[in-house]
């Protein structure tokens, strides 16, 4: 890397799909024939060495993925067709609980590739990650992978990104046969047969179609062309004055509608087979964007937060995004995207998101995976970290000539919590830093002290994210944990309006406290954005300006613990109308105070209700276990929303988080060890009424024994 590729030679992309649909066996392959590595292994494989992306032991144990890697490699092309372009790789967890690796990695991208499975299409996690990706305005290539797998169905799977994702897909390749008999790609374009031969399908074999398939290759291309001029103006007029369309002027309108979210090109092949690999990569540098040709924008901290386009420009003021935070052997790694100028080792730059702090940068390193090389300078479009920079995920920062700010990545809530501690006292001061790291690490994994009964409750995405967790501080920090019982992130909501009115009145010795507040509560619309809101429409200064903050504080303090059960109220709007105050009395804490008192009132007046996390619930499994597993998912209180039988059967459903713990055993036990499930969250909603009303009791029963043991 002696030599710097210019920046219209560089592709940052994301390697993005549903858990086991091939994507670190894929990046195995891309680092292979690009020669970053010089043997391919296996994500399950019986060398016992493990895939280069799956650097933690646990991810070789698993066969899983659980953080995301960054690697880069130089690709010229399958037959040097192009001149060195640098391809900077992130492979990312396909488990719906790491989905926080997922967001953060396509953040920072400019385009990625979608994998699909060719037996099973379009599931659950791959629909997360579509919404993701359109969340960022990502333009993206779908490979269709395992294409030598029983059931794999290329035209099926196209047909399906429109269906279920709404995309305009286009079929660029067609396969010389499928399942045992899949053998080759032929590219509709060119329309040129491929072969991959040698022991890993490193010789590339080009050809004629065969006879039987010379027809369908030129209807191939006539389809692509038609497809393309829908949505690609420029091509548009070509196909309606018949126009020929020369194989360049193709590819230049394919990739014209990509980077504008108008088209998905889809590919084909077998990664674990070592077929269509290639063909992929010289996808990526046609089609996927280089980072001048996304727009990527700021807040102007100087002038009030206005919107600015950052220019991918080495020579202009540093921009960089922290998106990653990293601890190793040798202290913290802090992943960087430049998205302007240009930063060296030994420059100090500034925290923007914290206060403009000023951190000196020590080193800078490429990564791959787990190994580093040393780098002097990184420029606009490169991906590096820099060791001994400390900051949060998502913190921008520049060189001091500017103050802006890049919107950060959007957090999931988390939906499943679990009281930890230590087993042995000694641990104590590395279950801390255990935690500490974590936290700093993972914005979805988070830690608090219960006020109550003073134990350190963690919570996340789900049994998998925390069971992981407890594991690596096992591991790494020698601390054996022990957990309670999963706890579920219940809310609290009101359906209905309630009146508030409150007087906070206290005289003692000294300056009294005085404040009345009158207002109402009421249901936030379904579809709000946000959980909470608040109304100020007091008029005629009838509590003064000074106390309407304070007010705001008194019912975000309140929202903090409903009265059912003790958890989070959302979806309420507090709006305050009138209210009075006394010239010497009235003080900031009293109109906390009373607003605080007054959403108590007003909240039991508003029929409240508990809501429960509610997960989409992807299973499958062969066939005859279907009535077992529809039975099961009944007895869970669980709504089938679609069940697609072939050979296997697979059943999508809606289900309440606290009805699944334990269900991967259930589930194991109904299928002889054959099924296995997905799951993600999907929304709140009320719980049962006969269940609610035990919950309260409950609730009641366990304040009152706290009361006591207080006396």
């Amino acid at each position: 890397m002696a030599i710097r590729i210019p920046i219209e030679r560089i592709r940052n992309i994301g390697i993005s799909a549903h858990i086991d649909s091939g994507k670190t066996t894929l990046t195995e392959r891309v680092l292979f024939y690009t020669g970053r590595i010089h043997a391919i292994h296996e994500v399950r494989g019986k060398d016992g060495v493990g895939a280069k992306m799956d650097s933690m032991d646990l991810e070789r144990e698993k066969g899983i993925t659980i953080q995301s890697a960054a690697t880069y490699c130089v690709w010229k092309g399958s037959r040097q067709q192009y001149d060195e372009h640098n391809i900077n790789i992130i492979d990312t967890p396909g488990h719906v609980d790491f989905t926080i690796e997922v967001e953060r990695a396509l953040r920072v991208l400019d385009g990625a590739i979608l994998v699909l499975d060719s037996g099973k299409g379009v599931q659950s996690q791959s629909i997360t990650v579509d919404r993701q990706m359109k969340r960022y305005r990502v333009p993206r290539i779908a490979f269709v992978n395992k294409m030598d797998n029983p059931g794999a169905n290329y035209d099926r799977v196209a047909a399906m990104l429109k269906e279920k994702l709404q995309h305009h897909p286009v079929k660029l390749q067609v396969p010389i046969g499928a399942e045992d008999k899949f053998a080759g790609i032929i590219d509709a374009i060119s329309g040129r047969a491929y072969y991959f031969d040698g022991d890993d399908g490193e010789r590339i074999r080009e050809e004629d179609p065969p006879a039987d398939l010379a027809a369908r290759v030129v209807e191939a291309r006539q389809e692509i062309i038609a497809q393309v001029a829908d949505v690609d103006d420029e091509l548009a007029e070509k196909f309606i004055n018949e126009e020929p369309v020369t194989d360049d002027e193709l590819r230049a309108a394919i990739r014209r509608a990509t980077l504008a979210l108008k088209m998905t090109p889809v590919m084909c092949g077998s990664a674990f087979r070592n077929k269509g690999v290639q063909l992929l990569l010289d996808g990526v540098l046609s089609y996927l964007p280089n980072p001048q040709e996304v727009v990527n924008e700021g807040h102007d901290q100087d002038k009030g937060e206005e919107k600015v386009v950052l220019d991918s420009d080495p020579e202009h003021p540093f921009v960089g995004l922290a998106f990653k935070l990293q601890q190793d052997k040798y202290g913290q790694l802090t992943y960087f995207r430049v998205y302007q100028g240009k930063v060296s080792a030994g420059d100090t730059i500034f925290n923007v998101s914290n206060e403009m702090r000023k951190v000196r940068v020590p080193r800078m390193f490429r990564m791959h995976s787990d190994d580093r090389e040393e780098v002097e300078t990184a420029a606009a479009g490169d991906i590096v970290a820099f060791y001994g920079v400390e900051a949060s995920s998502g913190e921008t920062f520049t060189d001091g000539k500017v103050k802006i700010t890049l919107t950060s990545m959007h957090v999931p809530a988390a939906v499943i919590s679990l009281a930890v501690a230590p087993k042995d006292r000694n641990a104590e001061a590395n279950f801390s830093k255990a935690l500490n790291r974590f936290t700093k690490e993972d914005p979805t994994f988070r830690v608090h002290q219960d006020e109550e009964s003073q134990q350190t409750i963690i919570s996340g995405m789900g049994e998998l994210h925390l069971d992981i967790y407890m594991e690596r501080m096992r591991r790494e920090y020698n601390c054996d944990v022990v957990a309670g019982k999963p706890q579920v992130a219940y809310r609290e909501t009101i359906t209905q309006r309630g009146d508030l009115s409150y007087t906070h009145k206290k005289q003692t010795g000294g300056s009294g406290q005085f404040a009345r507040i009158n207002g109402f509560v009421e249901p936030l619309p379904q579809d709000a954005v946000e959980t909470y809101e608040f109304v100020d429409e007091i008029v005629g200064g009838a509590i003064p300006r000074e106390f309407i903050p304070a007010c705001d504080k008194g019912f975000r303090e309140a929202i903090k613990k409903g009265s059912l059960i003790g958890f989070p109220v959302v979806g309420v709007r507090c709006t305050i109308n009138d209210g009075l105050a006394h010239a010497v009395d009235s003080s900031e804490a009293a109109f906390k105070t009373a607003a605080l008192m007054g959403f108590r009132e007003a909240y039991a007046a508003a029929k409240p209700l508990i809501l429960e996390p509610i997960m989409k619930v992807e299973i499958e499994a062969p066939s005859e276990f279907q009535g077992s597993v529809v039975g099961q998912v009944n007895q869970r209180r669980g709504l089938i929303l679609e069940t697609v039988s072939d050979e296997n059967v697979t059943v999508t459903a809606e289900v309440p988080l606290n009805t699944m713990f334990g269900y991967s055993t259930d589930l194991r036990s109904a299928t002889q060890g054959k099924g296995n499930f997905t799951m993600e969250f999907a929304r709140y909603a009320p719980v049962p009424k006969q269940e609610q009303d035990e919950m309260i009791k409950a609730y009641r029963e366990k304040l009152a024994k706290e009361a006591a043991a207080r006396k």
